[in-house]
């Protein structure tokens, strides 16, 4: 079974599809985490994150591998774990700026399915039900009002040492939206078939138990992907 969780930044989709992932014994994968990683090999290697042949090629090599360690989803770039650095706010601005190079996202097309493809898979990412697994089990849309998606990832980087004001972090997060929404290939957009989940008034307990009751509609036939 697949199931695919997209939606924008900060919406909470990482931490829904880690509670799923436990909770349904599947595998995670986290699609973000491979931009983030793209982004972090280009900057290790000197390459601008505008530099879209050089940046494709890094994706195409890219050696990346996620491990479950005392209930946490590592990220392993290399043989190296990278899952603190590729979650500063540097490389969340250079993740969302190589995710919108066309040659990018073709280079780690091929990548991101053959990482779905075995077993059962909680797939996240902005494009998951729209292009990588369109033919998902269950396709959820979560996403939550900006202002309150900022309040979340200030908390965040506040209780990581990252000092960023609440303004800066909700002009960020606009500014990523608006290259998802708008980048010329697979802009972010609910698939026709998915289920909208709208997390700004509920807790992350919350959204789980919504979408562990979508899984079991799923897994009756009540909804098809």
């Amino acid at each position: 079974m697949i199931i695919a969780i997209d939606g924008p930044v900060a919406a909470g989709k990482t931490t829904l599809s880690k509670i799923l992932a436990h909770r349904l014994d599947s595998s995670l994968l986290d699609t973000g985490a491979i931009y983030r990683a793209v982004a972090l090999a280009s900057r290790h290697q000197g390459i601008n994150w505008s530099d879209e042949p050089s940046v494709a090629a890094v994706a195409d090599q890219l050696e990346i591998e996620f491990r479950w360690i005392d209930g946490t989803n590592h990220v392993l770039l290399a043989g190296e774990d990278v899952s603190g650095a590729i979650r500063t706010p540097e490389i969340s601005q250079g993740a969302s700026l190589v995710s919108a190079l066309p040659e990018v996202r073709t280079a780690l097309l091929n990548l991101q399915r053959r990482l779905g493809s075995e077993g059962n898979v909680i797939a996240e990412g902005r494009d998951i039900g729209t292009v990588v697994f369109p033919a998902a089990d269950l396709k959820i849309f979560l996403t939550a009002q900006p202002e309150i998606r900022a309040r979340r990832r200030h908390q965040e980087w506040l209780q990581k040492g990252i000092d960023d004001s609440y303004d800066e972090v909700l002009e960020s997060l606009r500014e990523r939206d608006a290259r998802d929404e708008n980048r010329p290939v697979a802009p972010l957009e609910p698939a026709a078939d998915s289920i909208l989940l709208d997390s700004s008034e509920l807790s992350i307990e919350q959204v789980a138990t919504r979408a562990l009751e979508l899984v079991d509609r799923a897994r009756a036939g009540d909804i098809s992907g």
